[in-house]
């Protein structure tokens, strides 16, 4: 994959980073997109132009209509083309039913499903045959453990008919889309030491939080020439927790 150039939104933590870093290990520019650390993301991108490729920070809130189609030009400027989009930003919003706002639904889905609709439909517009779409989803739209989910669920759902709507679109242009749902990672969101780790990691066949590395190379799978036939499908990297 020397030469191809991937955008990894929501790049300087978490899934996000380790996906950024392994696509620069499997030979891509990689682009990532912040929202507050600009430290952190300097950070990755340093990392990335450590392994001998180029790298590149770019300030995009997921949740704003605008930055979503304008980190994919920024991309494009910056390194000529982009090859592979990996949909990582997202927000996560728990509680019951009763105490969830207007404004926690629309910033939810504003990140988590308008965000990666629009950057999908950016950098379908500028790929060409060979292109790459992949979206990270969860482990909670196969199995919703308990009460607080509603919204967080609902928006993830969401991107299951968005990866097979893309990938009948695209097809026919040598384009794949197929989504990840991890399951309990450890990251700073998410820590495997957290307040709710233990209950987290007992419902996992494995019995442990899975590390960002792990799910980032099912993004390196999805990304490169062994995945050619693969599209519109739905990877569970959830250490058995739908199982």
């Amino acid at each position: 994959m020397s030469g191809s150039v991937a955008l990894v939104t929501g790049g300087s933590r978490g899934i996000g980073a380790a996906s950024a870093l392994r696509l620069a290990e499997d030979g891509l520019d990689v682009v990532v997109t912040y929202v507050n650390d600009a430290r952190a993301a300097a950070e990755v991108v340093g990392k990335v132009e450590a392994l001998g490729r180029r790298g590149l920070a770019v300030r995009a809130d997921a949740g704003e209509a605008a930055d979503a189609a304008a980190a994919v030009e920024e991309t494009v400027r910056g390194f000529g083309r982009i090859d592979v989009l990996v949909n990582n930003a997202g927000v996560g919003v728990l509680g019951p039913l009763d105490g969830l706002g207007l404004a926690d639904v629309d910033r939810v889905l504003a990140v988590n499903v308008r965000g990666a609709f629009l950057a999908a439909q950016a950098a379908a517009g500028r790929m060409g045959s060979g292109g790459r779409i992949i979206t990270i989803g969860s482990c909670i739209t196969q199995r919703v453990p308990g009460p607080g989910g509603a919204l967080y669920a609902m928006s993830k759902s969401a991107l299951s008919g968005l990866t097979k709507a893309l990938a009948r679109e695209l097809g026919g242009r040598g384009i794949t889309a197929n989504l990840v749902h991890p399951g309990p990672v450890d990251t700073d969101m998410n820590p495997a030491d957290g307040p709710s780790a233990d209950p987290q990691a007992a419902m996992t066949a494995l019995g442990r939080f899975g590390a960002a590395p792990e799910v980032a190379a099912m993004v390196s799978f999805l990304a490169g020439p062994d995945s050619v036939y693969v599209t519109g499908a739905e990877f569970a990297v959830d250490g058995g927790y739908a199982a």
